[in-house]
C-alpha cells in the first residue's frame, strides 16, 4: 500500500528527477500561484466593480489569452535560439507590471493594457519552460528514464498544486479588495524572479544555431502538425470556460461565492488524480487517450446546457457546475500530458518551442473568436452557448481519432 501511494507521490517523483527537470516543475507550481491569484476572480470584479457587459467581459478575458497563447510561437522561437533564462526573468518583470496595471485599472482601455501584459509575460515565459520539458522528457524516455508523458504530469499536478493554493489565498486577499490582490500577486512574481535570477541556468546547453526562422518554416510545413493544433484548440476554449462560463453559471444559480472553492476542486482533482490517469493515458495510447479527453470535454458542456431549463438554486444550483468542473477537468487531464507528447513527436523532436508555442498560438485564437461570442450568449441565460462549446468539443474528439492514426514512429531527441 506504501509503495503504491510512494509511486503517485508528486514529492517523491520531483525529488527523483534529475536537477533541469525539478527545477522546471517546480518553476511552474510558483507560477500557477502568482497567477491564479488573481484570474478566477477578473470577471466577476470586472462585472460587479467596473460593470462591464458580458460581451465586454468576454472580450477582455479573450484578449488576455490570446496576448499570451498568440504569442506562444514567438516566445518559442526566441527559447530555442537562446534559452530559457532570459525570456523567463524578463517574462517575470513584464508580468509584475501588468499587475501593478490591473490593480489601479478604472476602465476597459486600462484593463485590456493590464491583462496584455499579464499575457505577453506567460508568451515569454511558458514555452521556454515547457520546451525545456519536451527535450529533457524525450532524452530521459530515449535513454529509458522517466517517460515524457509522466514528466508532462507532474509538471500539470505542480501546476495545479499552484493553481490550488492560488484561489484560496485570493479568497481571503478579496477581502481587502481585488487591488489588494492583484499587488499580491505581483510581490509573489518578484520573489520568482529573485529566486529564477539565482537558480536558473544562464543558457539552454544545446540551443540552436539555426536562424530564428527555421522553426517556423517547420511549423508552417508540417500539415498534419497544422490539423492537430486546430483540433487541440478546442481544448483552451474549453478550458477558458473555468473563467467565463462558470462565474456566469454560478451567478445565474445565486452560488457565486462558491467560484473560489471550485477552482480549488478541479485542483485538487488534479492533484489527486492526474499521475494514475496519465498512467492510463500511456496504456491505452494516445488515440484513445485524446479523444475520450474530448469527449469528456463535450459531456461537461451538454451536462451544463440543461441547467437554465431546470431552474436550480442555492445549493441544489451547484451540481451543474460541480459537473461542468468535473468532467472539464478530467477530460484536461487525459489530454494535457498526451497532446504535448504528439506535438514532440509530429514536430519530429526538433524545434520544440516553435510547435509547443503554435500549438498555444492556435488555441489562444480560438479563444479570442469564441470568447465574446460566448460572453454574449451567456447573458440570455440560454441553451446555445452550451450547445456551441459541446459541439467545438465533439468536432475535436473527432479529428484527434483520425489524426493520431497517422502518428510517425518515435526517434531520438534533438535540440
Amino acid at each position: 500500500m506504501l509503495t503504491a501511494l510512494r509511486r503517485w507521490s508528486l514529492l517523491s517523483g520531483i525529488l527523483d528527477l534529475p536537477p533541469v527537470p525539478r527545477l522546471l516543475v517546480l518553476t511552474q507550481l510558483a507560477f500557477n500561484v502568482g497567477f491564479y491569484l488573481v484570474l478566477p476572480f477578473l470577471a466577476t470584479h470586472l462585472g460587479d466593480d467596473l460593470g462591464l457587459t458580458g460581451a465586454m467581459i468576454g472580450l477582455v478575458l479573450g484578449v488576455r489569452t490570446f496576448s499570451q497563447q498568440g504569442l506562444f510561437l514567438l516566445g518559442g522561437m526566441l527559447a530555442d535560439r537562446f534559452g530559457p533564462r532570459p525570456l523567463v526573468l524578463t517574462g517575470c518583470a513584464v508580468r509584475i507590471a501588468g499587475f501593478v496595471v490591473l490593480a489601479f485599472a478604472g476602465g476597459l482601455a486600462t484593463v485590456l493594457i493590464g491583462v496584455v501584459l499579464v499575457g505577453v509575460a506567460a508568451a515569454m515565459f511558458s514555452p521556454a519552460v515547457e520546451s525545456a520539458l519536451a527535450l529533457e522528457g524525450g532524452r530521459s524516455e530515449a535513454a529509458g528514464g522517466v517517460p515524457r508523458t509522466r514528466l508532462f504530469a507532474m509538471f500539470a499536478v505542480a501546476g495545479e498544486v499552484g493553481a490550488v493554493t492560488g484561489p484560496v489565498l485570493g479568497t481571503l486577499l478579496l477581502f481587502a479588495g481585488f487591488q489588494a490582490t492583484c499587488l499580491a500577486a505581483a510581490v509573489v512574481f518578484t520573489l520568482i524572479l529573485g529566486m529564477h535570477a539565482r537558480l536558473l541556468p544562464s543558457a539552454a546547453p544545446d540551443r540552436t544555431t539555426e536562424p530564428l526562422g527555421a522553426g517556423l518554416r517547420r511549423v508552417l510545413s508540417g500539415r498534419l502538425f497544422l490539423l492537430f493544433a486546430a483540433a487541440y484548440s478546442a481544448g483552451l476554449v474549453a478550458y477558458n470556460q473555468l473563467y467565463l462560463a462558470l462565474p456566469a453559471e454560478l451567478e445565474r444559480s445565486g452560488n457565486a461565492g462558491a467560484l473560489g472553492w471550485l477552482f480549488a476542486l478541479a485542483s485538487v482533482q488534479v492533484v489527486l488524480g492526474q499521475m494514475p490517469v496519465t498512467g492510463g493515458a500511456r496504456r491505452m495510447g494516445p488515440r484513445w487517450a485524446l479523444t475520450l479527453g474530448f469527449t469528456l470535454t463535450a459531456l461537461a458542456f451538454a451536462v451544463a446546457a440543461i441547467a437554465p431549463g431546470l431552474g436550480l438554486r442555492s445549493v441544489a444550483g451547484l451540481v451543474p457546475a460541480v459537473a461542468l468542473v468535473v468532467l472539464l477537468t478530467a477530460g484536461q487531464m487525459l489530454i494535457l500530458p498526451v497532446a504535448g507528447d504528439v506535438a514532440a513527436k509530429l514536430a519530429g523532436e526538433r524545434h520544440l518551442g516553435a510547435h509547443l508555442g503554435a500549438l498555444a498560438t492556435a488555441g489562444g485564437a480560438g479563444v479570442l473568436v469564441t470568447s465574446p461570442v460566448v460572453g454574449r450568449l451567456l447573458e440570455h441565460q440560454s441553451i446555445a452557448p452550451w450547445a456551441l462549446l459541446a459541439g467545438l468539443a465533439s468536432l475535436a474528439a473527432l479529428l484527434m481519432w483520425v489524426i493520431t492514426r497517422r502518428l510517425p514512429e518515435p526517434v531520438p531527441a534533438r535540440a
